[in-house]
């Protein structure tokens, strides 16, 4: 009767420390909002992260209560609920008109709508004891497709050779939390949170090798496509919890070429307008002395 206690405290274990490495997670994008709160604009920021976090923790919190017996998965996915519905009411509050709007129908259409159907399906069209498993496999589903925001800043930080966008506390995070979760659902005998937190785990250990790679390197080329000076970094682990970290993007010094700033190219070409301006007033000045022979004080040495 040990073997079951023994797997049983484990998983109480690496839930608990799930439940505080999720928790900062969650936490983490406080002082974005801190900052939206502060100049009453939302400076170009997104809120599909913080709709898709949501829903995530809203489908995980379903199935925990399906379950019954995972009280560590409803407590942080109700705290992530409350948390990411915080987030959205504050960028309600500062968006402007057409960001509010898009935000507000993503939130029907996918927090209320999506989420809905979903429930409904599994509570009338699936058999009783099919259900904690169908809809475990919904939630494996849309957790590996939220890895897709990760995948791409691993495509940028490969395109432009530079972590400036990759911060490594956020990897080591998302690895850390990958392993938790992953222990959790090994000895609780749960395959719908340990299989997306396989994937986290690998990501994550991806991330901090090519933080290791690229540390050093400078060169950076940004998309010039951004409409906004502001980009917004975004983590999303298995459980739902998000992290997103702003960057101020300069106009006049967001691209750098071969490691040279933009700001510097810049000052380069004006010193050379500049020399070849005084080159030509020089030029003019020496002519219009030899025209009236008049050859000034330092004409012998000039001369020779």
């Amino acid at each position: 009767m040990a073997f079951p206690k023994i797997h049983l405290s484990a998983a109480f274990t690496f839930g608990v420390l799930g439940n505080i490495i999720s928790f900062m997670v969650y936490m983490a994008p406080i002082p974005t909002f801190y900052r939206i709160w502060r100049k009453k604009s939302t400076e170009g920021f997104e809120s599909i992260p913080y709709l898709v976090t949501l829903f995530s923790s809203m489908l995980w919190l379903y199935y925990a209560l399906l379950k019954g017996d995972a009280a560590l998965l409803m407590t942080i996915n109700s705290f992530g609920c409350v948390i990411e519905m915080i987030y959205i009411i504050i960028f309600l509050s500062y968006a402007p008109r057409d960001a509010r709007k898009l935000t507000i129908k993503y939130f029907i259409y996918m927090n209320l709508g999506a989420f809905f159907i979903l429930t409904l399906i599994t509570r009338y069209a699936v058999p009783a004891h099919l259900r904690v498993m169908v809809y475990g496999w919904i939630c494996v589903a849309v957790s590996v497709c939220v890895f897709a925001s990760p995948l791409s800043i691993v495509r940028q930080v490969l395109k432009t050779k530079s972590v400036e966008f990759m911060p490594f506390n956020l990897s080591l995070f998302l690895t850390l939390g990958a392993i938790m979760w992953f222990g959790y659902g090994l000895f609780s005998h749960d395959i719908c949170i340990y299989i997306p937190n396989i994937v986290g785990f690998f990501l994550g250990v991806l991330q901090m090798a090519l933080y290791l790679k690229y540390r050093n390197t400078r060169k950076v080329i940004l998309d010039e496509k951004l409409p906004e000076h502001v980009r917004e970094i975004v983590m999303l682990s298995a459980l739902g919890a998000s992290e997103v970290y702003p960057v101020n993007i300069s106009p006049a010094s967001s691209v750098t070429v071969d490691g040279i700033g933009a700001t510097e190219h810049q000052k380069e070409h004006e010193a050379a307008k500049e020399s070849d301006k005084d080159e030509k007033t020089t030029g003019k000045e020496d002519a219009d002395v030899e025209k009236n022979g008049d050859l000034g004080p330092n004409t012998g040495e000039s001369a020779v």
